[in-house]
Parts: C-alpha cells; sequence; structure tokens
C-alpha cells in the first residue's frame, strides 16, 4: 500500500481515530487494555487530519445506532471550513487551471469562503461579468486518495471484530462516503451536477448558478456570482423583512421533490450553500455532493414513510426490508417493536423536529444489538434531512420537517410512483397491458407443468443467505484450525497431549454446537 502522503505520525492519528470508532461501535466487548478516546478529543484529532476525516465524521454524525450522545455532539460540532491556501499553493493551482490565458479582469485573491476541498474567489471577467471562482485545493486529489486506502486497509483489518451486519454497515458506509469524496474532488464532476440539477429542477423557482464552461476545468469552476443572504443569517433575513417561513416551506417542497419524487438530490444543503434572494427566491450552491437514489429504494422510502403515519405494520415491514433496514431473518416480536416504538413517536403532534429526531436515535441505540443496519442509500438521506431540520429549529418553534413533508408526499404519491398522468390514463394503460399479462400468465402455467419454473432471489436475500453460508464456513474453518492444531502439537511433542486433547475438544464443540 503506497502511503507516500503519510507520514508515521500520521499514520498513527488514523489508526487512534477508527480505533475509537470501532471500539465506540462494539461496547459489549471492551478490552481490558484499550480506551477510546473522550469526545472532545475525538474532534480535535478529526480537526487535525484534515478534509477527508471531517467529511467522514460529518456521516458519522448521522449514526445514533453507533455512538452516545457525547459522541455524536462533538460530531456535529465539526465544520469543513479550514484556512486559504498559502499564496504559493493558490499560484500554482491558478496557474494550472487557467495556464496562459486569463479570462479575468479583476480576480481577488482573497478567498469569500474557505473549505477542505476547494475555496471560492470573486472575480469579474474581461467580457464584464461578476463571477465566483472556485479553485480546489493543492494536492487535494492525492491525498484524499491516500485517506480511502488507509481507510479501506485499517477497515480490513478491525472488520473480523464485528457481527456481519455491523461490518455490512460500517464497509457501506466507508464505500458510500469513499465514493462520494471522489466524485466531489472532481470539479468536472460537479459541472455535470450542476448542469444536470439546472436542466431537472429548471422549473422548480430556485436558482442555481450558471457556468462559464470554457473556463472551467476539474482545478476550477467559474459560475455566476449569486447574491443572496445565507439562510441562517436570521439578523440579516429580519433586516430585510424576508418571511423565514415562506423560504422554508419552498426548501421543505423543493427537498421532497428532489428526494422521493425524482430521487435526484443535493447532499449538502448547509447553510453556506443556501442563500435567500430579496424577494425570498431561494438559491443553491455548492454540487460536488449530489446523489441519485435508486427507483426501488425511493419507492420503499416513500411507502415507509407512508406506512408509519397511517400506522400500516405490514406495509412499514415490506418497506424496512425493501430499503435493507431489517434483514430477512429479523425475529418478528422484534419487528414489531421497532414499528411500534417508530409509530409512536411519528404519530405524536407534540414533538417537535429535535425531541423527534432525539427519540428516534432512542430507538436505534436500542436496536444495536438486532438484525437492522443503515443501507447506503439512506446515509445522506438522514444527513440532508438533519441539516434542513436544524435550519427550520433556528426560527420556528417546535419546527418538524416530517409534518410538513406527509401533505406533500400524500398530494404527489401517484406522481412519486410514476403514476403522472391521472386515474383514466392509469386505467387505459393497465387495460393496454391485458393481452400482455394474460401472456406471461400462460406462459408461467405452462413453465409450471413443464418443471421449467425459475425462483429468482432478491438482493437482499441473497445477501441473507450469503450471511448465513459465511457464518457456516466460518464456523468449520476455526474447528479444522483446532483439530488440526491439536494433531500438530500432538506429533510435536507427545508430552503435551493434555494440551492437545484441549484443542481437539474445543474443535469438536465449535463443530458440534456452533
Amino acid at each position: 500500500m503506497n502511503l507516500s502522503n503519510y507520514s508515521p505520525k500520521r499514520v498513527k492519528k488514523v489508526f487512534i481515530f477508527l480505533l475509537t470508532v470501532y471500539l465506540l461501535i462494539k461496547k459489549k466487548d471492551r478490552f481490558l487494555f484499550l480506551r477510546p478516546l473522550s469526545p472532545s478529543a475525538l474532534r480535535e484529532n478529526i480537526n487535525t487530519l484534515g478534509a477527508s476525516f471531517i467529511k467522514l465524521a460529518q456521516v458519522l454524525a448521522t449514526r445514533a445506532d453507533f455512538f452516545d450522545d457525547d459522541y455524536l455532539t462533538e460530531l456535529r460540532s465539526l465544520h469543513d471550513e479550514i484556512p486559504p491556501m498559502p499564496k504559493k499553493h493558490f499560484r500554482q493551482v491558478y496557474d494550472r487551471a487557467f495556464g496562459n490565458r486569463n479570462p479575468f479582469a479583476t480576480f481577488n485573491e482573497t478567498p469569500i469562503a474557505s473549505a477542505s476541498i476547494g475555496e471560492v474567489h470573486e472575480a469579474w471577467l474581461k467580457s464584464g461579468e461578476h463571477v465566483a471562482v472556485k479553485l480546489r485545493r493543492w494536492n487535494i486529489a492525492s491525498q484524499v486518495k491516500a485517506d480511502i486506502r488507509i481507510l479501506t486497509f485499517f477497515n480490513k483489518i478491525f472488520s473480523p471484530l464485528f457481527s456481519h451486519y455491523t461490518k455490512n454497515s460500517i464497509d457501506s458506509l466507508i464505500a458510500e462516503f469513499s465514493d462520494m469524496i471522489l466524485k466531489e474532488i472532481s470539479f468536472t464532476n460537479e459541472l455535470s451536477n450542476l448542469k444536470t440539477f439546472s436542466r431537472v429542477y429548471e422549473n422548480s423557482g430556485v436558482i442555481f448558478p450558471l457556468a462559464y464552461e470554457q473556463y472551467c476545468s476539474d482545478d476550477a469552476i467559474v459560475m455566476r456570482f449569486e447574491e443572496g443572504i445565507r439562510f441562517d443569517d436570521k439578523e440579516g433575513l429580519k433586516k430585510n423583512q424576508i418571511d423565514f417561513s415562506t423560504a422554508m416551506n419552498q426548501l421543505i417542497s423543493f427537498y421532497t421533490e428532489q428526494m422521493l419524487i425524482n430521487g435526484y438530490f443535493h447532499a449538502d444543503p448547509h447553510p453556506g450553500n443556501l442563500l435567500i434572494r430579496q424577494d425570498g427566491t431561494l438559491v443553491l450552491l455548492d454540487f460536488g455532493m449530489v446523489k441519485r437514489i435508486s427507483n426501488p429504494a425511493r419507492i420503499a422510502i416513500i411507502e415507509m414513510v407512508k406506512s408509519s403515519h397511517e400506522e400500516d405494520f405490514e406495509l412499514y415491514i415490506s418497506s424496512c426490508k425493501r430499503l435493507g433496514i431489517i434483514t430477512y431473518e429479523a425475529p418478528q416480536d422484534q419487528m414489531t417493536e421497532l414499528a411500534q416504538k417508530m409509530f409512536e413517536i411519528f404519530n405524536d403532534d407534540s414533538l417537535d423536529a429535535t425531541s423527534m429526531q432525539e427519540l428516534a436515535f432512542g430507538v436505534m441505540a436500542s436496536m444495536r444489538d438486532f438484525p437492522f443496519k443503515l443501507p447506503q442509500e439512506a446515509i445522506y438521506i438522514m444527513r440532508a434531512s438533519a441539516i434542513i431540520e436544524g435550519l427550520g429549529t433556528i426560527y420556528i418553534p417546535n419546527f418538524n420537517g416530517v409534518k410538513d413533508i406527509l401533505p406533500l408526499l400524500q398530494k404527489n404519491i401517484p406522481r412519486a410512483l410514476g403514476a403522472d398522468n391521472g386515474i383514466l390514463e392509469a386505467m387505459k394503460d393497465e387495460v393496454e397491458s391485458l393481452p400482455l399479462t394474460l401472456r406471461q400468465i400462460k406462459t408461467g402455467i405452462q413453465k409450471i407443468s413443464e418443471d421449467e419454473l425459475r425462483v429468482h432471489l432478491s438482493e437482499r436475500q441473497l445477501e441473507w443467505l450469503e450471511s448465513r453460508i459465511g457464518d457456516r464456513i466460518a464456523t468449520f474453518k476455526s474447528a479444522f484450525v483446532l483439530i488440526l492444531l491439536a494433531f500438530f502439537v500432538l506429533l510435536l511433542d507427545p508430552a503435551y497431549k493434555t494440551a492437545a486433547v484441549i484443542l481437539f475438544a474445543l474443535g469438536t464443540i465449535r463443530l458440534l454446537f456452533k
């Protein structure tokens, strides 16, 4: 493994960070000689490790099934704001991005925003346009790739300590995070996201920056400079007499459409990426973190929300299974317990967003040892939702975004599930497809009679079979090693007969009483 970007001191810090994370997750089996960092020490450790680990920590901050409240509080306090690049690095990035051409009449070298991946400068083109220029940090791509390699390396070392479901959940989180941050450090990818977003949501009423593609590269994005007040600038909004409730309703409506109707959403709606114009129009910036939700997952999420509101147990369990939150072998009593707790939280009208989140996180924490897990699709949905909830609580007492989403979702369920044309058109489509349906039924009956019927398992069912087979193989392997070791010890020295018998007995017990 090439770790040329890593000093021994940094490797040690990464090891301590990951060891703390794994010890916190595996609470019941703490090693006597190992103790995790304190919450504040963990935050300081992450801050010194920089970009990749700050972003990973922001994702981990959604995992109440992994961490206690004191650690979650510290993880949520981490901000992706660091000092600007040194002048030397700025000049190297600028020259690489624009080369001999200089499209700017004026360029302010002091950034107006500085984060771990890039920094934003204000400038004016020679043609007169006011623009924002986002420059990628010097050597950030190499650093991030090295961070991913060492994260993956240490994860392989620690993963045997965990159950199949915890291991899968951690693997999923690291894989999803790695995929996202690799896309985020490519400004070519961000430009593509911006163009797609502008096209898909051109009628949303939300403003997106216009990109000047002829000046863009993997190191720089040149965009129209967007004016507006930060979403969390309470005094600025009040001074300009902007109605926050209207803006918040627009944001919730827009994110409902993104996540539950189109399945294509901006995954990083923090206050620095959200502006409100004088007329109340919402402006969305920074398209490095954009996610697609698979259609089956999107429909499962819709049905899960709907079934929670209507207390439909069967639909809730079915949607959770299809989403991958509940595994196929989860006992019925555990599923009933989970559903009942979530129904109680979801339908308590007295709860604000903070109380609802705390109770939901408490349920997740209590289910830590159950065969549940959080799938990849849910990680960034949870993160975006938590950010939006946090914005709402700044201004609106007892704010609860879930309650606002329900009527919007109810109104748009036919469109979200693909029935855009109304009932009559849907009935017409079904009638037109009836001959094909009858033919398929006939073919199915024929295959049954000829013993040619095939059964297809879903991805979740295959995963369950894989875990069961993996557990059995692991049992046989460990038993075989113990028995083989017993014969080896006996051949090595007959005086160790007692030790050999013990090893043989342990192997036999392991084989027979898994």
